[in-house]
């Protein structure tokens, strides 16, 4: 699998958004090697973006929004979720990807030790919705707030495995309540593992 460069993210959140549909979230577990597809995200614009953390402009919290493109921004949420997002855009202007769903290629039974959850369960379980896979994924604010997710030195990367650009659907986000009509989530066309599906916790 090919890394993807910062430069594939030194571009506008909308053009990165539907781009990373098919490319391969890829974490380093210890000795194991977990990865999962990359079937829903959203764009946050930055400041002319309500809906967006660096809306309010730079603070300690979304300092990672404002810099180089290509760096992991965790955010906690409902005290008990971390949320992954990658910055975009040049360095010192705001911007971000969402991602809300994977569909789970290697590693499922790490996930579901990590998720804390039965094996065997529903698998969709793993990693539909944000909060999920950041979980299955073992992503936390302090382990990789700020890392570098275009080098191959890095425990967690997104990488292009060859596989055809899916068939994508661009529709409103959700989940939010400010900027909520802007046309800014994308997701691969029936995926089973989109986070707006209902099935058990």
């Amino acid at each position: 699998m090919n890394i993807l460069p910062r430069s594939f993210y030194d571009r506008d959140p909308r053009l990165v958004g539907p781009d990373l549909l098919g490319k391969v979230l890829v974490r380093r577990q210890g000795r194991k090697l977990l990865t999962g597809r990359i079937v829903e995200v959203e764009a946050y614009l930055g400041a002319d973006d309500p809906a967006a953390h660096a809306s309010i402009g730079k603070t300690a919290r979304n300092a990672v929004l404002f810099g180089p493109p290509g760096r992991a921004y965790i955010y906690f949420i409902y005290g008990n979720h971390y949320c992954l997002n990658v910055s975009c855009l040049p360095d010192g202007t705001p911007g971000g990807i969402l991602f809300r769903a994977l569909e789970p290629l290697h590693g499922i039974e790490e996930m579901f030790s990590l998720r804390g959850i039965e094996q065997g369960s529903d698998i969709r379980r793993l990693t539909s919705g944000p909060g999920r896979l950041a979980a299955a994924f073992g992503i936390t604010r302090e382990r990789d707030n700020g890392k570098e997710m275009a080098s191959s030195r890095s425990d967690l990367y997104i990488a292009d495995d060859g596989s055809q650009p899916p068939k994508l659907l661009i529709t409103k986000r959700i989940g939010i309540t400010k900027a909520a009509d802007m046309p800014l989530r994308y997701i691969v066309t029936g995926n089973r593992f989109i986070s707006g599906r209902k099935f058990p916790l």
